[in-house]
């Protein structure tokens, strides 16, 4: 019985050291921690898409969508909420939430 124990018991650690390192990255934020900051992303169309910025304005993304073309049976909202996300995404945001018209970003509060 006790040849039995000794794996098990090995085994146990081994998946709770592993599961510990996992889930400490997300546990402790992207950069080390700290609070976060937050932007929404709202789909209203083509012309009204907007983001809203973690210290309140606005920017309506329209003007800059207008210079992409999508492409022919690609969806209009998942095409230029792509682009959008992926604008955030280089500015350091990750995905948060999701509703229905908006999509919440966050990112490690940045120093001001």
């Amino acid at each position: 019985m006790n040849k039995r124990i000794i794996p098990l018991a090995i085994g146990a650690a081994a998946l709770l050291v592993t599961a510990s390192l996992v889930h400490l990255p997300a546990a402790t934020g992207a950069a080390g921690g700290g609070p976060y900051e937050y932007a929404t992303l709202r789909w209203s169309g083509r012309e009204n898409t907007h983001v809203i910025r973690p210290d309140g304005t606005t920017e309506v993304l329209g003007l800059k969508f207008a210079g992409m073309r999508k492409p022919e049976r690609v969806d209009e909202r998942s095409f230029y909420m792509n682009l959008a996300m992926n604008a955030l995404s280089r500015e350091g945001y990750e995905l948060a939430a999701m509703t229905p018209d908006d999509y919440i970003f966050r990112r490690v509060a940045q120093a001001k």
